[in-house]
């Protein structure tokens, strides 16, 4: 059985790594010396006359003259024109990968002895009440955009596939993909999207995260994503590092022109997989904002003489948001505020954040990645005119244009080194190259990668997200998991590491997960405009990557206590948005606060649990046919689970 090729790693061995120090030797040659400087004492002025002057005149004259008669007759002077015999390529070190290695491993100045942590004095440090705005503001503050990121100064909503103009409306001999939200780049990127709040209704509740009138928070549990990172080790479908490869591989053989002029001096800059430093801001911000919302709820532990427990797993980037939150939500330094619960994510080892790695179906080719299909075919429709507009711009090795074409898996790859540019280096000058609609083709694109690999639509979706769902049930009755038969790991269900009875729980995993999260929760509303088709982008659909699974994304279990009912309530809230649940059995259908009486909502999840079969979803010997000979809408294996359909 074919499983998942790394596309990505190993590419730097494949290529040399740019460093400008190579340059210095001649660049020292052509500075002058010491002792090159001519001194005053042993100048000599010489003295010319004006016969000198003149003939000097005429003949530097004739010499220029004759010079440039040779050029003309020889065809040098000037570009010569397309079809000559002339070869032309890029530098040799395009496309190679660029490295800054911050800190030095052995940094001659380093004295930590001489630099304390702590040196005492601290001046007065008396704290004050904890904030709460979930339940003292009129309003909450909201994420509307990355004031650390540049994007272009303009980017055209069409252009004219002939000409290259920018094309302001729809001539009507063309399609067009419109979006029908108003455009913003950062918004356009999928998963690769920063976070933002979604708009008010974006899930089909007209509601804010704020509490309903008449009921208060009292308890949170928090699922939320790393920050951004650089690009991970594998792709099915394009990969940065495979963009580089290909333009350092081939630079002999092509010069760019045009926008596309700056390859000629581009250097692949992008690490893999850790945060970037806005990544890093990312986590940070979220723990601020998260302890301004919900900081009230600290007083239970207070009253309890308890900390929180807080869980991540051990890749380097979830260690570091996880560690980045934490410094935001309680400040520096943390220690003895909270305990940090690091799982391990590797093969072998049972984990619901990464459930992936004791399911061997969930990396089975066919099972795994059934977007691939999906993805190449829409990738041929909406990037058709951006791939041979940006081919135009391209000369061969023999001066021709049209000679170097790109792939649409190249083009892609463009579109994808703008986002991680942006959100590793604060610009990318890939970003302008394309279009609003071309954006909107991109952001779709990424939907489809999700909705068939980590969603409703992929065969292995519920069965990797039951396991949170049994942690968040034990959670919510304060009962331990009775038989650990998933994802779940029993090493790590003790009282200390997995304690049942707090009102603050904050946990951190990848974007697949929390879809696989979603899916399993049966939050069908998300689902609700079905399955997404290859070669068009659906009207008012309802499954958008970037709202449910950007970089930093956050999920929030909110527990309400309501005067107007004895029974508890929950509510689901995804990047500021309330989410229907209606889709949830039990749950009732017309709430407009997005509201389920807990006890229900308990219920409902304990029969999903019962009914996910695990050893079938992962381990079971079962086939599907490629694209939409079969399909899904509840991220079940096919005879896996029927009684909620």
């Amino acid at each position: 059985m074919r499983s998942k090729q790394d596309v990505e790693a190993g590419s730097k061995a494949k290529y040399g790594v740019y460093d400008d120090a190579h340059v210095e030797p001649e660049r020292e040659l052509l500075l002058p010396t010491e002792s090159d400087s001519p001194t005053s004492s042993t100048i000599s002025t010489p003295r010319y006359s004006l016969v000198h002057l003149v003939y000097a005149f005429v003949g530097g004259a004739a010499l220029c003259i004759g010079a440039r008669f040779l050029l003309d007759v020889s065809g040098i002077a000037g570009p010569p024109q397309l079809g000559d015999d002339v070869r032309v390529q890029a530098p040799p070190y395009v496309g190679s990968t660029e490295v800054h290695q911050f800190p030095p491993v052995a940094p001659t100045n380093a004295f930590p002895d001489l630099f304390p942590t702590s040196v005492g004095y601290p001046g007065g440090t008396p704290t004050g009440a904890e904030p709460g705005l979930i339940a003292t503001a009129p309003s909450l503050p909201l994420q509307t955009g990355a004031a650390q990121l540049v994007a272009p100064l303009k980017i055209h909503k069409h252009i004219h596939p002939a000409h290259g103009d920018d094309v302001e409306e729809e001539d009507g001999t063309r399609k067009h993909y419109k979006s029908d939200r108003p455009f913003n780049l950062f918004r356009s990127w999928g998963n690769l999207s920063p976070w933002y709040s979604v708009p008010r209704g974006a899930f089909g509740i007209d509601d804010t995260a704020e509490p309903p009138a008449g009921c208060v928070v009292t308890g949170l549990h928090l699922l939320h994503r790393h920050g951004a990172r650089y690009p991970t080790a594998w792709a099915n479908f394009g990969g940065p590092a495979k963009f580089a490869t290909r333009l350092h591989e081939s630079a002999s053989q092509w010069e760019a022109t045009g926008q596309l002029a700056f390859l000629n001096e581009w250097t692949y800059k992008l690490g893999e997989e850790v945060l970037t430093p806005f990544g890093r801001q990312q986590l940070f911000d979220l723990g601020v904002s998260m302890r301004l919302k919900y900081g009230f709820l600290l007083k239970n532990f207070t009253e309890t003489n308890t900390i929180p427990v807080f869980r991540t797993e051990s890749q380097d980037r979830m260690l570091a948001s996880a560690l980045n939150f934490a410094i935001g939500f309680f400040g520096y330094p943390f220690e003895g505020q909270y305990q940090q619960l690091i799982t391990i994510e590797a093969n072998g080892f049972n984990n619901t954040f990464a459930p992936y790695k004791t399911c061997p179906n969930a990396k089975a080719a066919g099972k795994a990645d059934r977007s691939l299909l999906y993805v190449r075919e829409w990738v041929s429709h909406f990037l058709a005119e951006a791939r041979e507009r940006l081919s135009r711009a391209m000369i061969g090795k023999d001066g021709l244009q049209g000679e170097f074409h790109w792939t649409g898996e190249e083009v892609y790859e463009m579109m994808q080194m703008c986002a991680y540019e942006t959100v590793a280096l604060g610009y990318s000058k890939f970003c302008d190259l394309f279009t609003e609609e071309e954006w909107e083709g991109f952001n779709y694109a990424l939907d489809l990668t999700f909705w068939y690999d980590s969603a409703f639509g992929s065969p292995v979706a519920r069965v990797q997200g039951v396991g949170y769902l049994q942690e968040l049930v034990a959670r919510l009755t304060h009962t331990p998991i009775a038989t650990h038969n998933t994802s779940t790991n029993a090493t790590l269900h003790t009282p200390e590491t997995f304690p049942l009875d707090h009102a603050l729980y904050v946990d951190a995993t990848h974007e697949v997960v929390v879809l696989n999260i979603i899916t399993a929760l049966n939050l069908s509303t998300l689902a609700a405009s079905g399955p997404l088709p290859a070669d068009h982008i659906p009207k008012d659909r309802s499954f958008r990557s970037a709202d449910l699974a950007p970089f930093a994304t956050n999920m929030q279990f909110q527990l309400l206590s309501c005067a107007s009912t004895p029974e508890p309530q929950i509510r689901i809230i995804i990047n500021d948005g309330v989410v229907p649940l209606h889709g949830i059995r039990t749950c009732p259908y017309d709430d407009k606060h997005g509201m389920c009486p807990l006890p229900a909502f308990i219920e409902a999840q304990q029969e999903i649990i019962r009914g996910t079969d695990w050893a079938w979803g992962c381990h079971g010997d079962w086939e599907l046919p490629q694209g939409s000979a079969w399909n899904s809408t509840t991220g079940d294996a096919p005879q896996a689970y029927n009684s909620h359909n």
